[in-house]
């Protein structure tokens, strides 16, 4: 799953990184998780994000907090083309081709803000064209080292960044529910030469937490 728009990293090495859990936002969810409060959406996803359906079923983990690079909210097609996509042309799409309805966002970062914890939520048409979608995003990157996560897609792996000229690990999950797609994604940067360690073992909790809540408000 890219979801990395400009300054993409070059695949390295895989291996395996460390985080633990998110902000001080309202709408606690039960065991390690909270519920997002949205911040200032970027042009585009306002006039849809009253009316977005999404923002309930975002879990995140507790200790986090907010991430002034990212929005958190509700997104558009356009919004999301615009600001997160690394190849708007493909993307425009595959989001047309799945009938796409409403997207959500939320991004943190951990306490010492070394580590970034990303999640985002796609509705498409049916549950078949979610699948769709969820195999066209994942295919467009370079996959290194899937990790056990039931019913998902995953992938652990260690980058260079070429915009900032660090290694950067990430661990990333993607998962359909319904017509409901999810991509985790938790990154960590480090000085050439460091070994940062791709943070699986959080991300298949995380991953359990939010596949649980998106089955139980869909059933």
């Amino acid at each position: 799953m890219k979801r990395t728009a400009p300054g993409v990293a070059a695949v390295v090495t895989a291996l395996v990184l460390g985080m633990t859990g998110c902000g001080s936002d309202a709408g606690a969810s039960t065991g390690t998780l909270q519920t997002p409060s949205a911040t200032k959406a970027p042009a585009g996803a306002r006039d849809k994000a009253t009316k977005n359906t999404l923002a309930g079923l975002v879990v995140l983990p507790r200790g986090y907090i907010a991430d002034p690079r990212s929005t958190t909210g509700a997104f558009t097609a356009t919004t999301f083309l615009g600001n997160w996509s690394a190849d708007p042309a493909l993307d425009r799409a595959l989001l047309l081709n799945a009938g796409f309805v409403e997207g959500y966002r939320a991004s943190r970062l951990s306490p010492d803000k070394k580590k970034q914890f990303t999640v985002q939520l796609f509705k498409a048409a049916s549950p078949a064209k979610a699948k769709a979608l969820q195999q066209g995003f994942w295919s467009q990157d370079t996959h290194e080292r899937g990790f056990d996560v039931p019913n998902a897609l995953s992938d652990a792996r260690v980058q260079y960044d070429g915009g900032t000229g660090q290694s950067e690990a990430v661990a990333e999950v993607s998962f359909v529910v319904g017509t409901l797609v999810a991509e985790l994604t938790i990154r960590q940067t480090g000085a050439l030469g460091t070994d940062p360690r791709p943070d699986t073992a959080l991300l298949k909790t995380l991953a359990a937490q939010q596949e649980a809540r998106l089955t139980t408000r869909s059933s």
